[in-house]
């Protein structure tokens, strides 16, 4: 479905990222592991093209989304070494260590912090993205965004267990997919687009309590797993999708019905 389209993942060493860039490469496309620990990028691609004999198919970037130099050093070194960049996925995760308290135990510098360096970092990577992209003559963005950026929390979700619904990630989230559609107005009839994808819960570890309750909002599955949201993304990242702009797609096994 991608063969040969060079394919910016940011966070590429994370939890999806890794899942991306697999499926990126096993679709024939060239997948760029953008992340701010190289060191982790380099193992995820050593992984990938060990087990899955895709060697060629991964390349490693340092990238820190919150510096625009960083950001177009980025740019700069992809034009040079492959001459275009086809598409990016807006998939970091940046948040400082106070980030995920209860609503009352946020405070104002935190909440700030961490809009800035998630929210804001994603709009610096679409607007320098962007304006390569328009100078190559068009180009596609995903945002990465969540069911709870269109949705309100369900708080009930996290009673008995250590964890909440952050109150950043709700303003980031949301943020996100209006970005989405400002940024697929504005570069209307350029040949760019830019659309967001929006999975529910993924597995990372959550409590038993809070997967049982998770499970039962949801049709069949319940809480996914990183490879569920692949279909979706390869969709969006792939010419089946040409027409398909200024939108949300949410994969979340019914849970936001």
């Amino acid at each position: 479905m991608l063969k040969n389209k060079v394919i910016v993942v940011t966070g590429g060493a994370g939890l999806l990222g890794q899942a991306f860039v697999k499926a990126i490469a096993t679709q024939g496309g060239i997948a760029i592991a953008a992340d701010i620990n190289l060191n982790d990028s380099k193992t995820v691609a050593e992984n990938i093209c060990r087990l899955s004999d895709l060697s060629g198919n991964v390349d490693v970037f340092s990238l820190d989304i919150t510096n625009k130099e960083s950001v177009l050093n980025l740019i700069d070194s992809l034009c040079s070494r492959y001459g275009r960049i086809d598409a990016i996925v807006n998939n970091a995760y940046p948040r400082n260590i106070n980030y995920g308290r209860i609503l009352e135990k946020v405070t104002y510098e935190d909440f700030c912090v961490n809009v800035n360096m998630h929210l804001g970092g994603y709009f610096l990577v679409a607007q320098q993205f962007c304006i390569a992209f328009k100078k190559m003559g068009g180009g596609n963005l995903i945002n990465m965004s969540s069911i709870y950026g269109s949705m309100a929390p369900r708080f009930e979700l996290y009673e008995g267990t250590s964890m909440t619904m952050p109150v950043e990630y709700a303003a980031i989230k949301s943020g996100i997919e209006h970005l989405t559609r400002y940024f697929a107005q504005y570069y209307k009839g350029s040949g760019i687009r830019v659309n967001s994808l929006s999975p529910g819960g993924i597995a990372d570890g959550q409590s038993s309590n809070f997967i049982t309750a998770y499970n039962k909002k949801c049709s069949s599955k319940g809480m996914l797993d990183a490879d569920d949201v692949l279909g979706a993304l390869m969709f969006l990242l792939s010419d089946e999708s040409i027409f398909i702009n200024g939108q949300n797609l949410i994969v979340d096994d019914g849970f936001s019905l």
